[in-house]
């Protein structure tokens, strides 16, 4: 499993961890062509395995997997569904949506890491796993500040600014944003790449 043992907690709080192996990613998706598509792209760096259906990624989803590439729309186990089964699972891992499903409402309170809308690229997909990777690396609260942060850029490249602004799950999302960067705040500091982890949210220079 790529995290390691932890190697240090600076007086920030910010918790480090140690790379003590190549990350795993577990690539799902019901569309054969698709993920194996995907696991192409990323077995240079990576180790992949790859699961066609929610039951079979249930069974491959263990401590070993770092990061899961999530298909929303499968037969059988949705993978709605087993993002869910994961989270109570318990299993410390980041999860990453990459769907045709364009995102609304709903995500708000769906526990993934990052949200992807197909077609997606190579780079596409690379720059992702590297950004889960970077988050990877700090406790949870900035875990949580990140992935609230990815809602809302998500919804707002979606949603028309009417919408936001009438959209109680937007007013949601925004407070809990707010809420968390109240808390992380004086970590930024103390974590070097943190502007690089926002800008891979916002899409910022």
């Amino acid at each position: 499993m790529w995290r390691g043992d932890d190697e240090r907690t600076e007086a920030s709080g910010v918790q480090l961890k140690t790379e003590a192996e190549t990350p795993e990613i577990l690539v799902v998706d019901d569309e054969r062509d698709v993920a194996d598509l995907y696991a192409m792209w990323l077995d240079e760096e990576y180790e992949t395995s790859v699961a066609y259906d929610g039951a079979q990624a249930l069974e491959d989803a263990d401590e070993s997997v770092d990061i899961v590439l999530l298909d929303r729309q499968m037969p059988g186990l949705s993978g709605d569904e087993v993002l869910g089964r994961v989270r109570e699972r318990g299993l410390d891992c980041r999860v990453v949506m990459v769907t045709a499903v364009d995102p609304d409402v709903d995500i708000v309170d769906m526990p993934f890491d990052d949200y992807l809308t197909k077609p997606v690229t190579g780079a596409d997909l690379r720059e992702t796993v590297e950004a889960m990777m970077r988050r990877d690396a700090y406790d949870d609260r900035l875990q949580a500040y990140f992935a609230a942060l990815s809602k809302q850029a998500t919804l707002e490249s979606e949603m028309n600014p009417k919408a936001r602004e009438e959209s109680g799950a937007y007013a949601k999302i925004t407070a809990r944003v707010e809420r968390l960067a109240d808390e992380v705040d004086h970590l930024s500091e103390n974590v070097d790449d943190f502007e690089s982890l926002f800008s891979d949210l916002t899409g910022s220079d």
